[in-house]
């Protein structure tokens, strides 16, 4: 899914870098600038007119109550995420950006946003998959030098049934051209290839369960706790049932239990 990038909601990176100490220089200054990458609008659009974002809500949300301005600072590339925010380009970064161990050593993370998990789709008529045994027997899908492609590694898929050059943008085409049987994806890719088609279908979950989050500099803790104490909140609330019925539909709420085990 890509947007055409609108230059009025979106910073310019030409623009003097100004590494603020905190969440008080932050909020003197009235504005939170957000690094995002274009790719992910389901978490924060990039586009001038349609659904924000549920991580740009919640962001909103939050800019609001400390009179804030939320100021969208576009990456070209997801590597370059923390090095501008470390460079002090921005104050936070979002957009579904995963709460990793390797991440964790440069940054910190506010409390979880989204839970997320990889699991393995299909598309009727092809059954569910749900045992590592059905799955090395299919052509499965994933992208050359990701984390999915190493999750497909690690579950020692046979080397003649990968194809890992299947798009970004083409998971949903490769499954209904028959390119490949399955697809591992991140539930919440999952979640929207099955709500833009019904006959996909979710099967078995691979891995551990992690997080997505907005990451700070490390020298932010009381951003990082005001962010935390925020999403929190909105995690308890009516306000989360609904953003993710709003931007993943009616089913979400059931597959995310189950990715967590519960």
């Amino acid at each position: 899914m890509r947007w055409r990038v609108a230059a009025a909601l979106v910073g310019v990176l030409s623009m003097p870098t100004v590494l603020r100490a905190d969440f008080e220089d932050i909020k003197k200054s009235g504005e939170l600038r957000v690094l995002v990458v274009d790719g992910a609008p389901v978490f924060i659009s990039l586009a001038s007119s349609g659904e924000p974002g549920l991580e740009r809500e919640i962001l909103d949300g939050f800019a609001r109550m400390h009179g804030l301005h939320v100021r969208l600072v576009e990456v070209g590339a997801w590597k370059d995420l923390i090095p501008f925010l470390l460079e002090g380009k921005g104050d936070l970064v979002g957009g579904g950006v995963g709460d990793l161990p390797a991440r964790r050593r440069q940054i910190d993370f506010s409390h979880e946003v989204f839970p997320t998990r990889d699991v393995v789709v299909t598309r009727r008529p092809t059954p569910a998959i749900t045992t590592l045994e059905q799955l090395r027997t299919v052509k499965v899908g994933t992208i050359r030098g990701t984390g999915l492609a190493d999750r497909v590694a690690e579950v020692k898929i046979p080397k003649a049934n990968v194809d890992d050059q299947v798009p970004s943008t083409g998971f949903g085409e490769a499954l209904k051209t028959g390119r490949v049987t399955a697809l591992i994806d991140g539930v919440e890719d999952a979640l929207l290839l099955q709500r833009a088609d019904p006959e996909v279908e979710m099967g078995m979950f691979l891995g551990p369960t992690h997080s997505l989050g907005f990451g700070v500099r490390k020298d932010c803790p009381a951003l990082r706790d005001a962010l935390s104490e925020y999403v929190s909140n909105v995690r308890k609330s009516p306000t989360w049932n609904r953003l993710v019925v709003k931007y993943f539909g009616t089913a979400a709420a059931d597959v995310l239990k189950r990715a967590r085990g519960e």
